[in-house]
């Protein structure tokens, strides 16, 4: 599992894109779940706490993973905060609002709200990356988005707090997969270097606001730390935070900023499903 750098813009074959974003489809899928299992189920107090776990997680595996030699990145000296930047602020952009607006929003909302992110990126890597699209891409995407305004606009519970935590959240997941794609084939990070120094440069700050709002003391302090259960799903949630990032970076590599969204959005489908059938108790913020 070595990474090498990518300077240049490569052809993939067509299973390494499949499997790509297969894996990435499973890896979103599972988050969403375990997320709102924490941060609903067990009403953990601090979705800003949550992402400090998934950021430490993906420090502890990819440096233990140098160590033994089974990958390999770039080692840190003093221009790798300017070939990673912005990354390591749409990183945290994307973590808190995603948890925020995870905790908010009921799931099939939620889904609807996510299918903004392929018309934003869609704008983004047209200006950015200097990409262009046929017209019947471009009226698919109109469709998709005229849809999820028709549905937007029949929410009886509408919540202006959750609506703007989640358009957030599309903003940086637009942004954050087109700068990756960008910094993936023109700075030579690779993929593993990417991962790693957006978490360690974004772990602090983000632990020191945590402190300062009070939300990593609701964390300290919140009363289920005892219960396996949750400590269960807190762990799993920190894991599958690397896991989701790797897998995210892993389908832009090998296909476009905008295959991985419309990947993304297809897997909310499922994610939408499961909130409609399953039962309003688990997976309906209260």
């Amino acid at each position: 599992m070595s990474s090498n750098a990518c300077p240049e813009p490569v052809e993939h074959s067509g299973l390494l894109r499949f499997y790509s974003a297969v894996f990435y489809a499973g890896s979103s899928f599972v988050i969403t779940m375990v997320n709102k299992t924490v941060l609903t189920s067990f009403r953990f107090p601090s979705y800003m706490c949550l992402g400090i776990g998934q950021m430490i997680a993906t420090l502890v595996v990819l440096y233990a993973a140098k160590m033994c030699k089974t990958v390999q990145f770039q080692d840190f000296d003093r221009s790798i905060p300017l070939k990673i930047f912005p990354l390591p602020l749409l990183y945290v952009g994307n973590h808190i609002t995603g948890l925020a607006s995870t905790k908010k929003l009921s799931l099939p909302m939620f889904t609807v709200l996510r299918k903004f992110t392929i018309l934003m990126t869609m704008v983004l890597e047209v200006y950015i990356l200097r990409k262009t699209y046929p017209k019947r891409l471009v009226y698919s995407v109109a469709a998709i988005v005229l849809g999820a305004m028709v549905a937007a606009s029949s929410d009886l519970a509408f919540d202006v707090g959750a609506y703007s935590f989640i358009l957030l959240n599309d903003a940086f997941t637009a942004a954050g997969g087109v700068y990756t794609k960008k910094k993936l084939d023109a700075e030579g990070l690779g993929k593993y270097g990417v991962l790693f120094y957006n978490a360690l440069i974004t772990v602090i700050p983000t632990l020191l606001v945590s402190a300062v709002t009070g939300d990593l003391d609701k964390a300290v302090t919140f009363e289920d730390w005892v219960e396996v259960t949750f400590i269960f799903c807190f762990l799993m949630s920190c894991f599958m935070g690397f896991v989701l990032m790797y897998s995210i970076v892993l389908c832009s590599y090998y296909n476009s900023a905008l295959t991985t969204t419309v990947v993304g959005a297809i897997k909310n489908v499922a994610v939408a499903y499961i909130g409609i059938f399953v039962g309003a108790s688990a997976f309906v913020p209260p």
